[in-house]
């Protein structure tokens, strides 16, 4: 199959997020230290698997980003497979407030990456990263810091594969999510 990868308006937020980001929790990561780049991350296979789906909760589907941040520096790639959208990732940048920007000019955000499930497993996640390297590196940039949780197993996996290193753990990160814990891997450019 011929998957392209194109940078579109950061208007087609709606369009992107017509791709479903929802996944089936079947394990997840406990995590075995606090420090980085000594922890374990053990698998731990769930008797009773779950749905997650990040934008059931309110507004933190693509559609109100715009209205809880100036998106106007950010940039939204969409993947393409025989002319249709199966997927796309959001990428911010240089925006007041994002606290995961951490106040820099010199880093992007990999702010959501998503592939429809039809075609999940068949590359396109990593043709969308490299994709993502390529738009950070020409804003000069010279890192991309990634956000995951220890139930997305599959999604810390994907970015240990593309050259990630884990760089911090957040125990208490999610208020709504105590279960969940943060995991922040970083590309160095």
């Amino acid at each position: 199959m011929n998957y392209t990868i194109v940078e579109e308006s950061i208007n087609q937020l709606q369009t992107h997020g017509e791709i479903p980001i929802r996944f089936e929790v079947q394990s997840i990561f406990e995590i075995e230290g606090d420090d980085p780049e000594t922890a374990m991350l053990v698998e731990k296979r769930l008797a009773h698997p779950l749905i997650k789906d990040y934008d059931i909760d309110a507004g933190e589907g693509p559609v109100g980003w715009s209205k809880r941040w100036d998106i106007s520096n950010w940039g939204l790639l969409a993947a393409y497979a025989n002319g249709k959208r199966v997927g796309g990732c959001v990428l911010a940048f240089d925006t007041c407030g994002v606290h995961k920007l951490e106040g820099r000019d010199d880093m992007v955000a990999l702010w959501d990456l998503r592939i429809h499930p039809d075609y999940r497993g068949m590359g396109i996640g990593s043709l969308l990263f490299e994709a993502a390297i390529a738009w950070t590196r020409a804003r000069n940039c010279k890192e991309l810091k990634i956000e995951t949780q220890n139930i997305n197993v599959p999604a810390c996996r994907f970015y240990e594969r593309q050259g990630c290193r884990l760089a911090e753990i957040n125990r208490y990160a999610y208020e709504n999510c105590p279960d969940e814990i943060e995991l922040i891997w970083r590309f160095a450019l």
